[in-house]
């Protein structure tokens, strides 16, 4: 039976341009099953879930549950969990860690200072291995599960310590899907090798572009523009770029997207549509996911525009 997966895999639909969008991610450990909405669904306390995502909206905060891979028995689960918080943006990234309790003591963030950068002191600065968050959640799909345990299970074998399990990162058709903190990029369509090299960049400060998704700090017209970028100039530090400005609306966008050595681009991404049809999720009617064509990437500063193919799409 074909799933989203292997249509979008045999589409060949592109994977650039189609991060989640959060500047700030907050992450709790919640063993135990999971439902579809994951924060009032599982053994978290609905209340204070619904609480979570009341307070996070608007925010620039994406609140997501976690669990170490391996079997999640529906008993005993542990009092003690893990919170991590980590921003995105390049010139701001970090990533802190914090155990609690108390999950209902999350309310107590400013979650808009959060959004913004400003942890406040919260938790303690994260000095093991980078996170990879592997999407696991059957329930949002099943590709996520059939696909996304068997890795994060090979991962954790491997001897990777900063593996988890998280509930939604949205893509399903590109399963196995993956984030890697504290930088921010997300991934589709991923192996055990692949993410074992992405994992090594993140140690060395270095983002690898083979199946690359995005940055999630920017949004989905940004995140084409600046893997452009990146490919155009095989620019692969972590931090070296920023998307500074983004002109125009759907369809098109011209994006500002600049380097810390003072050199800059306009990217231009047109909107277009996936054809042929194809299912968004498992079990989805046939759509044409919306997606983001780099048609150009002109130098501002250092002489004439280069032309480059369509070749980054977006949900």
């Amino acid at each position: 039976m074909s799933t989203c997966t292997t249509a979008s895999r045999d589409l060949d639909e592109p994977l650039a341009g189609t991060a989640a969008t959060a500047r700030t991610w907050l992450l709790l450990e919640q063993p135990g099953p999971w439902g579809a909405r994951a924060l009032t669904s599982s053994h978290l306390d609905p209340e204070v879930g619904r609480a979570l995502e009341a307070a996070a909206e608007g925010t620039g905060v994406r609140i997501a549950l976690i669990r170490r891979p391996g079997r999640h028995a529906d008993s005993h689960p542990s009092a003690r969990r893990r919170v991590y918080v980590a921003h995105t943006a390049p010139g701001n990234t970090w990533l802190r860690g914090h155990v609690t309790d108390r999950p209902e003591e999350l309310l107590d963030l400013d979650l808009a200072a959060l959004g913004a950068g400003d942890h406040g002191g919260f938790g303690t600065p994260h000095t093991g291995d980078p996170l990879a968050l592997v999407c696991t959640n059957g329930k949002r799909d099943r590709c996520c599960a059939v696909l996304g345990r068997p890795l994060a299970a090979e991962l954790a074998t491997s001897g990777e310590q900063g593996v988890w399990e998280v509930t939604h990162l949205g893509g399903h058709r590109f399963s196995p899907t993956l984030l890697v903190l504290p930088y921010g990029y997300a991934y589709g369509r991923s192996g055990q090798a692949a993410v074992k090299e992405i994992l090594e960049g993140v140690r060395t400060g270095r983002v690898v572009t083979e199946g690359c998704r995005g940055s999630s700090a920017w949004d989905r017209p940004g995140q084409a523009a600046e893997l452009a970028v990146r490919t155009a100039t095989g620019e692969d530090a972590a931090g070296a770029l920023s998307v500074v400005h983004t002109a125009g609306t759907a369809p098109r966008w011209d994006v500002t997207v600049a380097h810390t050595d003072g050199r800059q681009w306009r990217v231009t991404v047109v909107q277009g549509a996936s054809l042929p049809l194809r299912p968004e999720s498992c079990g989805a009617a046939l759509a044409a996911p919306a997606r983001m064509d780099v048609v150009a990437v002109r130098p501002i500063a250092y002489g004439a525009a280069q032309e480059i193919p369509a070749t980054v799409t977006s949900e």
